[in-house]
């Protein structure tokens, strides 16, 4: 497999590259695995939207892209639709059909969007996907409404299947969703502590990221009728890529370009964030680390924090690349893009699907939002 490498791209944004002759082979396979997502697990998702009462259905359409404010028809950006490639492609690894993986890939993307729609507003998040979020333009009662909806519709989605396979899937989604209300639990509590040990942070983004993941990349073997050893190896796999992916998120939320991210300069250190540069920066030896500790402790404490300008936050995060948090982070997304790849080696699949698997892997630590 091709080492990964990092750039500097438009904007000081950090982008993870592969070699261009396979950059652009795996971008080309991994725009038709995102589309095959979207397109069948599409109208499933906006039937589930159908089910809930108004003004809750026109409230998560709105947030899934599907209308705009006034409640005319739109063409938003539905995010990247990872987790239904995922759903879809560990269906084929069980030696199903894609479809087969649907109602998982469903599941998977409401419990994700349920969390969308409480951590924007945890956040204090305006802007999601360059449109204002649900709880700016609907109000936080109805992101926690829907948000909360969305979490039920997922669950029966997969037991209204009735099946044996089902019921397992159904016990892996629950076991993924607490994990990633743990994660947000710790991520808030870390907000407000002046130091974050780099295990920790893990720990908290394998549960906010990396639980949900592997979930989606479990849960249409599962459904497909895999074991569980062959659903637990695909798990690890996910794991570990959520944590590659949370890195090089971790990443465009200091360095990102808002143009391609859809959030301002800076949002991860505006929200104080101990996100994993920040932290792996703070727990270094040297005065970029001893100065950004004490200007970190200080903002704790300053009223006037959302006041700050543009050139309190570079200078921060300049002070983080200084002390070696910009490059442990991009070192460690490599890391654990190289531990996900290795989970496969015991799975037998089809040969496009394990190919198929790594470049997504590729994928997920190759973008700029």
């Amino acid at each position: 497999m091709t080492p990964l490498t990092f750039r500097t791209g438009d904007k000081g944004a950090t982008v993870p590259t592969v070699p261009t002759a396979d950059a652009d082979r795996d971008t080309t396979d991994v725009a038709a695995l995102l589309e095959r997502g979207r397109t069948l697990a599409t109208p499933v998702l906006k039937a589930a939207i159908e089910r809930l009462a108004p003004p809750m259905d026109t409230v998560a359409a709105y947030h899934f892209g599907w209308i705009d404010a006034a409640g005319h028809p739109a063409e938003g950006d539905g995010g990247k639709a990872v987790r239904p490639a995922l759903a879809l492609l560990s269906a084929e690894a069980a030696g199903a059909a894609p479809e087969a993986g649907v109602p998982g890939a469903v599941a998977v993307e409401l419990v994700h969007n349920f969390s969308l729609l409480h951590d924007d507003l945890m956040d204090g998040d305006e802007q999601r996907r360059h449109r204002d979020t649900v709880w700016k333009v609907h109000g936080p009662a109805q992101a926690i409404l829907v948000g909360d909806a969305l979490f039920a519709l997922a669950n029966e989605i997969l037991l209204e299947l009735g099946t044996l396979e089902a019921g397992r899937a159904a016990r892996r989604l629950t076991t993924a969703s607490r994990a990633l209300i743990d994660g947000q639990a710790q991520d808030i509590s870390y907000e407000h502590r002046e130091r974050v040990s780099v295990e920790e942070c893990l720990e908290m983004e394998g549960n906010k990221t990396g639980a949900l993941l592997a979930c989606a990349v479990s849960i249409g073997a599962v459904l497909g009728g895999a074991d569980d050893r062959t659903a637990d190896a695909l798990e690890r796999y996910g794991y570990h890529l959520g944590l590659a992916f949370q890195a090089v998120d971790d990443l465009l939320g200091i360095w990102g370009d808002p143009e391609a991210t859809g959030k301002q300069t800076w949002s991860d250190l505006r929200q104080r964030k101990k996100s994993l540069p920040v932290v792996a920066a703070l727990a270094a030896e040297g005065p970029a680390a001893e100065r950004l500790g004490s200007l970190l402790a200080a903002d704790a404490k300053a009223n006037d924090f959302e006041n700050f300008s543009e050139d309190e936050f570079a200078a921060r995060a300049a002070l983080i690349e200084e002390a070696g948090g910009r490059a442990w982070t991009e070192a460690e997304a490599r890391r654990q893009h190289t531990v996900a790849i290795e989970a496969l080696s015991g799975v037998g699949m089809p040969d496009h699907v394990r190919e198929q698997l790594t470049a997504l892997a590729d994928f997920v630590v190759v973008r700029k939002r």
